[in-house]
């Protein structure tokens, strides 16, 4: 392998913690419903929903919090959902019927995204709050609203193009909203409109982590409110979507080693250390690095709540340098959010079967294949890198016998031996660190689950399953597919009972359930 192992641990809560360390329950899960098998844990969503409701305890702040539904095709978890006070945000029709299906009261629903009519006319129909991009949505709705006599809508008019003033902010463009110095039409619109549209407030969604960018949204979209009081309207809601980030990885140290290597190893001076020397984005022009590391900063010490807390903590410089929490509150707006990612971080978990270890003919990392597609576990389609954890078939001793030994998350074993990633050791053939190439199982050459080398702290063998830790946000479902007629990953959900965990299918959990019992 050479060199020290570059692990990436994946970080885990006391969930999904004892959920990878119940190998007896995975290996039952993956025998009876397959490989890949999708494994959420919908209390999680719950403890994740406070942590969000704390801030805006903090700030004194009112407003909702609406789960991104795209980030989840899950029953299980929407229904959860509708047992708290939060609600959830619907990008299609489809996605709008299963959340009414699930629970959720249209007060507690919000449209955006493309629509087409017929989304419109049941988003319109059942009461659910509107997002609007441009002025031919909102005319599209009216007159859809008019012609079909249905209740006054209420809607929210998303915006996108803000303009800093003194200091530039670099902000990326964004093809959802209209651009804020085109407000003026869009908002005599909403007037010409006012006996079929109800005017809530303004919204935004911008691609960006960048805490910059969504200070700069955030204090446009209050001074569009002010434009909006100053013409007699009364908007009471401000919507600044997602993108509070999630933390993937247990050590900071750890990404700060491996993102030093890659740059070295795409120049050259140390071996690939991915798949056909792909660079993320990097490349080598002559001895110069060039382009931009095309990955998702996998290490977040400010994320999800704690990113909510710290952009509310922004001083709004052209409205007086009053923190944007304190702007909200003396206006009485209420403050209305999206997350997606953040609501699923730890809530679940991509368990595969190892179905070939194969040692490379020229010495490099192993070749793993598993019972999965990269669509299963599409981490790498979002940039995302982490270890798998390895989930013996048969446990061993380092010895090779008897009953293994969990050393915990990347637990020292003696001097200069890191076991990684919180696996159990002894497995296999060996317990030494392993470099590996995880595969899919299609006729593909680009069937790559990763195309970094991953580190393992020990050979897997024929009947393992790696794990793949905190995939509920967008990397379960979200670009799965059936190709070559291979099936697409089942889910279960799976909850505590004192120290058991109990599960059952995705569609058959209800609130309920773990009252009833289930299997």
């Amino acid at each position: 392998m050479g060199g020290q192992p570059l692990y990436l641990e994946p970080r885990l809560e006391s969930r999904l913690r004892s959920l990878v360390h119940s190998p007896e329950l995975l290996h039952t899960l993956t025998d009876a419903l397959g490989s890949p098998l999708n494994v959420l844990v919908p209390d999680q969503l719950a403890d994740n929903l406070a942590r969000f409701r704390s801030v805006y305890g903090t700030h004194h702040l009112s407003g909702q919090v609406f789960l991104a539904h795209k980030a989840n095709r899950s029953s299980a978890m929407l229904r959860r959902l509708a047992a708290t006070d939060a609600g959830v945000d619907v990008a299609s029709l489809g996605e709008l019927q299963h959340a009414l299906g699930a629970g959720l009261t249209p007060d507690r629903i919000t449209a955006t995204g493309p629509k087409t009519p017929e989304f419109l006319w049941l988003a319109a129909r059942t009461s659910v709050t509107v997002s609007l991009d441009t002025r031919d949505e909102l005319e599209q709705l009216a007159t859809l609203v008019r012609g079909h006599a249905l209740p006054r809508t209420r809607v929210l008019l998303r915006l996108s193009g803000f303009e800093a003033s003194g200091v530039r902010v670099l902000t990326r463009r964004s093809r959802f909203g209209t651009a804020v110095r085109e407000t003026a039409p869009l908002l005599e619109a909403v007037e010409r409109h006012a006996d079929v549209l109800d005017l809530v407030g303004v919204a935004y969604h911008l691609d960006t982590t960048s805490l910059s960018e969504k200070a700069l949204a955030l204090e446009g979209s209050l001074r569009v409110l002010e434009e909006c009081r100053s013409r007699g309207l009364r908007p009471r809601a401000v919507d600044i979507g997602g993108g509070f980030g999630v933390n993937y990885l247990a050590d900071g140290g750890q990404w700060e080693r491996y993102t030093t290597a890659l740059t070295e190893a795409v120049m050259g001076i140390r071996p690939p250390l991915t798949y056909g020397g792909h660079g993320y984005g990097l490349r080598n022009e002559a001895g110069t690095l060039r382009g931009a590391l095309g990955l998702y900063p996998a290490h977040r010490p400010v994320a999800a709540a704690g990113y909510l807390d710290e952009l509310l903590r922004r001083p709004a410089a052209s409205l007086g340098g009053r923190t944007l929490a304190a702007l909200l509150l003396e206006h009485l707006y209420d403050l209305h959010i999206e997350p997606g990612r953040a609501l699923l971080d730890q809530c679940g978990l991509t368990l595969t079967k190892v179905l070939e270890v194969r040692d490379d003919e020229a010495g490099g990392p192993l070749h793993i294949r598993l019972a999965a597609k990269a669509d299963d576990v599409a981490l790498e389609d979002h940039g995302v890198l982490m270890d798998p954890v390895v989930v013996p078939r048969h446990p061993m001793n380092a010895d090779g016998t008897g009953t293994a030994t969990d050393t915990g998350p990347g637990t020292d074993t003696g001097p200069g031996t890191d076991t990684g990633p919180g696996t159990t050791t002894g497995s296999g053939t060996g317990t030494e660190p392993v470099a590996a190439y995880l595969f899919g199982n299609l006729c593909l050459e680009a069937d790559l689950i990763t195309r970094r080398t991953v580190f393992l702290p020990h050979r897997p063998v024929l009947g393992d399953l790696l794990a793949f830790a905190n995939t509920a946000g967008y990397c379960m479902d979200f670009h799965t597919t059936r190709a070559q007629h291979q099936p697409a990953a089942r889910k279960v959900a799976a909850w505590q009972e004192g120290d058991r965990w109990r599960w059952c299918l995705d569609d058959q959990y209800w609130p309920t359930t773990p009252v009833g019992g289930a299997q």
